[in-house]
């Protein structure tokens, strides 16, 4: 479970990374044997996964899919989950522009992070492991916590000096989750099932 999510479900929803009409690259088969293949990240959870399209569906690079029970417009089914190390160029290219634009479609779940935020350690806060928040940044959100809950980014930014876009501190911390599988505390991502 992440530290910062309640209940963990699977994803209902994920946004395309990249399209790849013959396959994988790295899929050795001759050619006829491939099948279409859609890389993918998860809305809720940022679960990186591979996707079969339907028959003559040809999703694009940031469209929003439904991979959820019953029936799914576009994609088939849920082939396999899989890590940040075997996502194409493309797709690890794709990936922080995708991950922001979850972050600000999503922005309220986002904001109550840094409303809700707390220590982890007596010596560690989860507002440190955002990447370019320092000290003197975290006691400023804390110091404006107490306050009053954020209400939007805009509002964060307006009433914590120093910070200027959340969005972007979000999307690195979940970049770093993602390429790193033993990474010791997960904000807003799950770990990988363990290999048995």
């Amino acid at each position: 479970m992440t530290l910062f999510g309640k209940k963990l479900e699977k994803e209902k929803t994920a946004y395309i990374l990249d399209y790849l009409p013959y396959g994988h690259p790295a899929d050795k088969r001759p050619m006829y044997q491939k099948k279409p293949l859609v890389q993918a990240v998860g809305e809720k959870h940022f679960v990186l996964m591979e996707l079969i399209p339907k028959e003559n569906a040809i999703p694009a690079a940031q469209d929003k899919v439904y991979i959820g029970e019953g029936e799914r417009p576009v994609i088939d089914h849920v082939k396999r989950r899989i890590g940040y190390d075997e996502l194409t160029h493309g797709a690890q290219a794709e990936l922080p522009i995708v991950i922001e634009k979850i972050i600000l479609e999503n922005e309220s779940r986002f904001v109550a992070f840094f409303s809700d935020a707390y220590p982890i350690t007596t010596r560690m806060h989860m507002l440190e492991l955002l990447p370019g928040v320092g000290k003197k940044l975290m006691w400023g959100i804390i110091g404006e916590q107490k306050k009053g809950k954020f209400q939007s980014f805009k509002d964060l930014v307006t009433r914590v000096k120093g910070i200027h876009s959340p969005e972007k501190l979000i999307a690195n911390r979940v970049i770093d989750e993602l390429k790193d599988e033993n990474i010791k505390y997960r904000l807003f991502t799950t770990p990988m099932p363990s290999k048995r």
